[in-house]
């Protein structure tokens, strides 16, 4: 007698009473850690650049600010990437079927709760240390909000969709986190931002756009399923590899010459030495990628990733070397 299969069975999501250990994994998952760490070294990074810009002085109650500042800033982070998780569930069955929501470890309702909940702290913890991070926080939540959820959807545009990115971890994010720190560490007085902070914020403003151009690379089956046109569906990926990293390679040389101008705010020999460096790795690395294989270029994506993070350590300790 034949046997009659059964279809296959979908995972059951994760409870965090019964598997602790496999629903914060799930988490962790979830928040996009490249993205978390990258908001941790630019908060991280700000406030040691605030704190010599205005000459202040660390204390217990500065250093309760700089925590609730990047919690609050933490739980943004998790809002904005755990709403475009949930909205683009489908695609990432094909291009992400590792994170929460598609692998069926969280199920749609485990993933808003977790958005609500990130979003709601998140502008609660903001307001309570300060306007300036308030404003900050919300502004970027908008923007994140704005981005992903339909009717509006901003990511199915391309260039509305990078310009997000790189307006809020570039402009919204060094600038107002300056703004806030400065105004912490004045007791109430805003100190508008130096040019180091500017030179800084450019810096990262330009290489985020290089980030949200090579990030669709990997993921152009998917979007291009699902209708979501992006520069590598139009360009082609060798056309938006090459074109990313000659960004990065602005950003570098643009940041050198810049440090001229800087002198009285960074070391100069430091700076220039550092970037250089880098310069020579990003060119080293990527000289070799195989556009054919995912793996390649997400592992490749990754590297662009902590290059970003580096500058968050090497630019502060430049201006705490001046």
């Amino acid at each position: 007698m034949s046997q009659i299969s059964s279809p296959a069975s979908t995972p059951s999501p994760l409870n965090l009473f019964k598997q602790p250990t496999d629903w914060f994994y799930a988490l962790w998952k979830f928040s996009r850690p490249h993205t978390i760490i990258g908001t941790t070294f630019s908060v991280w990074a700000l406030y040691p650049i605030a704190l010599r810009a205005t000459e202040a002085h660390l204390t217990v109650g500065n250093f309760e600010q700089l925590l609730g500042s990047w919690i609050a800033c933490l739980c943004g982070n998790v809002y904005i990437v755990g709403l475009n998780q949930l909205e683009d569930v489908e695609i990432d069955k094909i291009n992400k079927p590792h994170l929460p929501i598609a692998a069926g470890e969280f199920s749609q309702r485990q993933a808003q709760l977790i958005v609500a909940i990130a979003g709601i702290l998140a502008l609660l913890l903001a307001g309570l240390f300060g306007p300036w991070l308030l404003l900050m926080v919300g502004i970027s939540l908008a923007i994140g909000t704005a981005y992903s959820l339909p009717p509006v959807r901003l990511k199915q545009f391309p260039f509305l969709a990078a310009l997000c990115i790189f307006s809020v971890r570039g402009a919204i994010v060094n600038l107002g986190l300056f703004l806030h720190f400065s105004w912490v560490l004045q007791g109430g007085k805003v100190m508008m931002p130096t040019p180091a902070v500017w030179a800084l914020t450019l810096f990262i403003l330009v290489f985020t756009f290089a980030i949200a151009i090579f990030k669709d690379i990997p993921d152009m089956e998917g979007d291009k399923q699902y209708n979501i046109t992006t520069f590598t569906i139009r360009l082609g990926k060798p056309v938006v590899f090459n074109l990313a990293r000659w960004v990065i390679t602005t950003c570098y040389l643009g940041m050198i010459v810049a440090s001229w101008w800087l002198t009285a705010s960074v070391n100069l020999a430091f700076l220039g030495i550092t970037h250089l460096a880098v310069l020579g790795l990003l060119w080293w690395r990527s000289q070799n990628v195989d556009l054919q294989d995912p793996k390649a270029i997400a592992s490749c994506y990754q590297f662009i990733w902590k290059l970003f993070f580096l500058e968050y350590l090497l630019f502060p300790i430049a201006c705490l070397l001046a």
